[in-house]
């Protein structure tokens, strides 16, 4: 064991927003099972795959991509074609990849860049620089330095404490910034987070993130290219966990259960936030006991809440408070 430890800041920001994750991810155990259902999961699965080829410049369609998958023809140049088989293999493997094995990154790769690298699953042996739209925005470090970098990136990611929805974060920015392939870096950076962010919970395993990051992909290179300059993670941390609070709001948002109304009274709504304006400490519980309904039904209630923007949390459940946003 080495004592390499990537540089980064444990900000604010980055707290609250893993206590939201955290947080939001409690209040979604009442939709857990359909957005765990095969459906949603293969309709995730799909958005995955074409948010993360489309960011690099594949044409194809989510209709198309299903398509492929479902072993239907579909018109597109060899290339895209065979990305789209590659990414589609490197995904179904998912489930099975050991976040800490060095050697299962390097067979994401291969499943990735196959049919279209000759050495796919090797790093690269040649210098590289990375262009952004102002010529080139990041010099990798040389190729005969990789093995070692990669292997000091492993070892931390075997030894480090740190939370794995930050540790995720960090991996993914150290990755591309080391830039260990010829092609497909972006591709296999965004697949592992994904695979560490299913070690921590399952369903996150299965969360479009790389659709909302196509959706934000300026912003996502920025914050890349912010965390180069002041040379570490914290910017592209605070970016990546706001994309997958966003995904995770996103989620809830199209898969509430059909036996669950969908028009939420509003009165009870602003009753909620008439009791959390003259009390902020006040408990899911009691809202439960005064409102004569169920504390599922006020969590419910809350997410609503936040996903409009009317109410937030700051702090932890048990040490928290309730803030009521003004501005609706």
């Amino acid at each position: 064991m080495n004592n390499y430890k990537p540089p980064y800041t444990i900000s604010n920001k980055i707290l609250t927003l893993v206590s939201d994750i955290v947080e939001l991810l409690s209040e979604l155990n009442h939709i857990k099972k359909e957005i765990n259902s095969p459906r949603i999961r293969k309709k995730n699965r799909i958005k995955s795959i074409t948010g993360t080829l489309q960011i690099e410049g594949n044409s194809f369609s989510q209709e198309e991509i299903a398509d492929v998958i479902n072993g239907k023809m579909v018109l597109g140049t060899i290339k895209e074609v065979e990305e789209v088989k590659g990414a589609i293999e490197a995904y179904d493997y998912l489930e099975k990849y050991d976040y800490k094995n060095e050697k299962d990154l390097l067979k994401s790769h291969k499943f990735l860049m196959g049919k279209l690298l000759h050495n796919a699953g090797e790093y690269r042996h040649s210098n590289v620089g990375i262009d952004g739209k102002d010529g080139v925005t990041h010099v990798a470090p040389p190729s005969n330095m990789v093995p070692q970098l990669m292997s000091n990136l492993f070892d931390w990611l075997k030894h480090t404490d740190d939370h794995l929805l930050v540790v995720g974060c960090i991996f993914h920015y150290e990755f591309e910034f080391i830039h260990p392939f010829n092609d497909g870096n972006g591709r296999v950076g965004r697949l592992w987070h994904s695979v560490i962010l299913h070690k921590y919970k399952s369903i996150l395993g299965f969360m479009p993130i790389e659709s909302v990051v196509r959706d934000n992909q300026e912003k996502y290179y920025k914050a890349l290219e912010d965390s180069g300059s002041i040379g570490e993670s914290t910017p592209f941390i605070e970016f990546m966990l706001k994309i997958i609070l966003k995904t995770l709001k996103t989620l809830e948002k199209e898969n509430v259960p059909k036996n669950v109304p969908k028009n939420v009274p509003l009165k009870r709504l602003d009753k909620i936030l008439n009791f959390i304006g003259k009390n902020r400490d006040i408990t899911i519980i009691e809202l439960a006991n005064i409102l004569g309904v169920t504390d599922k039904t006020i969590k419910r209630d809350i997410v609503k809440l936040k996903l409009e923007n009317r109410l937030k949390r700051t702090g932890s459940l048990k040490s928290g408070y309730w803030e009521i946003i003004n501005e609706i």
